[in-house]
């Protein structure tokens, strides 16, 4: 008797009542959802340099100006590689009906990749959650949690979790390859989790994800992620886990080949971080792009210690760290990192049954002052431009951005204010409700997330379109050349611009770019190239400085001198 009670499966650290595991309004958390993918793909022009440029990449597409096999800009390789993100782009823009706007058009796909990701997050943590190992600790009377409504309630805490992070909001706006890189891993990570339960829709899952990361500039992490699935099936030791196994690592050597036969396996590389001051960079990276879920997802590895080779821990930490490793050691750190999200949420969501009320309280106050006071910030800065009081953060803005005007707009200003009511509702909701909710912990994290992009998307569009678009720049130069003549069939050579800066002249100004060397009316370069260019027979006309959010751009435009 003795050695079966020292050898006997110790309690799990859940202890979770059914009162506990009610389901949260399904219309709240689809709204959720629904206002934060809407929210930064609507109402807003191309920003540099990345998103503007694969918006150009997709134009030249759809006109036939480029290979659908071999993709470049205006003759230069691609900033951001990969095939099937810039295909459904271009097919967006060539299927979208006239009165639709082709930037917006090719938003379409990508935020369906952004929901894809959220939908595959929420279905992954719910299966993990259904293992036995993870379930409650059973109560000598009853009335622990049904493993259905615990694994729902675990799901909508690991999909609050992923909208809470903190640095999810830009990248996963954006037309670019990582956006879609996001929804495909995070297909990825439903179909490993979902594999000891079902068995074709994680297989389907499986193949469309492996493929679709090889697709999009990423083999490499689609075959470390397989391989990472393989290994934690393997470590849990469950039925058919062999079988399994072995299918998720033909599908990534599968989808790695089809990389390499398309030339698209094109991983880099970075040195290993230098120096303390490069991982303290990283460390900071990490400390605010994935918050608040780290401190959770710490916790629930501590809790758990002793389940770590139980499937619903081994697998979200074998993707966490395939992921962490490739931001080390990759560039683009933030880019890498975003495709850990998943993983980190899921984990977080396992720390909820057993995080202690006064934790729960800790991250109530913080989250309540921290996204109150954004709030107040982002309202103030608002009212000063609009209103010149107070006078300050009207100066300043004006310091940081030369010749921004402000533009009122009643639809934005009535949707900011549906989102702070929101969340001053989501306040007094979590002060007197559902305080036995298990996924209320991360209510407010989550609310105050998305209020808050939702009201920089909104109060400060015109401040982030100066700053990061270069439709007002365009504007400018467009004015100049209406001073000067301009005729509707001249070109424009250019000289030194970025593919961003070439894109930006060809879709905000519908100008006809053309090499330096043929003979244009007008030419527009970077400053600095034209130092080393013999400008004899040029006449300058204007100068245009860009500040943008971390750097200052200046053009320089010229007309060929009369003969």
């Amino acid at each position: 008797m003795k050695s079966s009670l020292t050898h006997s499966t110790p309690p799990t650290p859940a202890i979770v009542t059914q009162e506990a595991v009610r389901r949260m309004p399904r219309w709240a958390l689809v709204s959720l959802c629904v206002v934060y993918v809407l929210a930064g793909f609507l109402g807003r022009e191309p920003w540099k340099a990345t998103d503007i440029a694969s918006f150009g990449v997709m134009l030249e597409m759809a006109a036939g100006r480029t290979s659908w096999l071999s993709p470049d800009l205006y003759g230069q390789a691609l900033a951001l590689p990969g095939l099937l993100p810039y295909w459904l782009g271009a097919l967006a823009i060539e299927l979208s009906p006239t009165w639709l706007p082709v930037e917006l058009a090719a938003r379409v796909p990508f935020g369906l990749l952004l929901a894809l990701s959220l939908v595959a997050t929420w279905y992954g943590t719910y299966y993990l959650a259904r293992l036995p190992a993870a379930q409650p600790v059973p109560f000598a009377f009853g009335g622990e949690a049904h493993p259905v409504d615990y694994g729902r309630s675990m799901a909508d805490g690991a999909l609050l979790a992923m909208l809470a992070m903190l640095g999810l909001a830009q990248l996963s706006h954006e037309v670019t390859v990582t956006a879609a890189q996001l929804g495909f891993s995070a297909l990825l990570f439903y179909a490993v989790a979902a594999s000891w339960m079902r068995l074709w829709w994680p297989l389907v899952a499986l193949w469309v994800a492996s493929f679709g990361l090889a697709l999009s500039g990423a083999p490499a992490f689609g075959l470390a992620l397989t391989c990472a699935g393989a290994l934690a099936r393997m470590l849990s030791r469950q039925r058919h886990a062999v079988a399994w196994a072995a299918g998720f690592v033909v599908a990534g050597i599968l989808a790695a080949l089809c990389a390499v036969y398309l030339n698209q396996w094109l991983a880099k590389w970075a040195q290993w971080p230098q120096g303390l001051s490069d991982w303290r960079r990283l460390i900071r990276l990490g400390l605010w792009f994935t918050w608040p879920a780290w401190p959770l997802a710490l916790l629930a590895i501590w809790r758990w210690r002793e389940w770590l080779l139980s499937f619903h821990m081994a697998w979200p930490l074998a993707a966490l760290s395939v992921m962490v490793v490739a931001t080390v050691i990759r560039p683009g750190a933030d880019r890498t990192l975003l495709l850990a999200l998943p993983a980190l949420a899921a984990l977080a969501a396992m720390a909820l049954p057993a995080m202690h009320r006064s934790v729960s309280a800790l991250v109530d106050w913080f989250t309540m002052l921290f996204f109150t006071g954004c709030a107040l910030v982002l309202w103030v800065v608002y009212l000063s431009i609009h209103t010149g009081f107070p006078a300050k953060p009207a100066q300043n803005v004006a310091r940081l951005l030369p010749g921004f005007e402000a533009e009122f707009s009643s639809v934005s200003l009535l949707i900011a204010l549906l989102a702070t009511t929101a969340w001053l509702a989501v306040l007094v909701w979590r002060a007197g409700r559902h305080r036995s909710a298990v996924w209320k912990s991360l209510v407010l994290p989550a609310t105050g997330a998305v209020m808050s992009w939702v009201l920089l998307t909104t109060l400060w569009m015109p401040m982030l379109n100066q700053g990061r678009s270069y439709a007002p720049l365009v504007a400018r130069v467009q004015v100049t050349l209406a001073q000067h003549n301009f005729q509707q069939g001249d070109c424009v050579a250019e000289i030194g611009l970025t593919p961003a800066q070439r894109v930006a002249m060809r879709f905000h100004g519908q100008l006809t770019m053309r090499p330096v060397s043929e003979n244009c009316r007008f030419m527009v370069g970077d400053a600095d190239a034209l130092r080393e260019l013999p400008l004899a027979g040029w006449q300058e006309l204007q100068s245009y400085r860009r500040r943008g959010s971390a750097d200052v751009e200046t053009l320089v435009l010229y007309r060929r001198a009369q003969p």
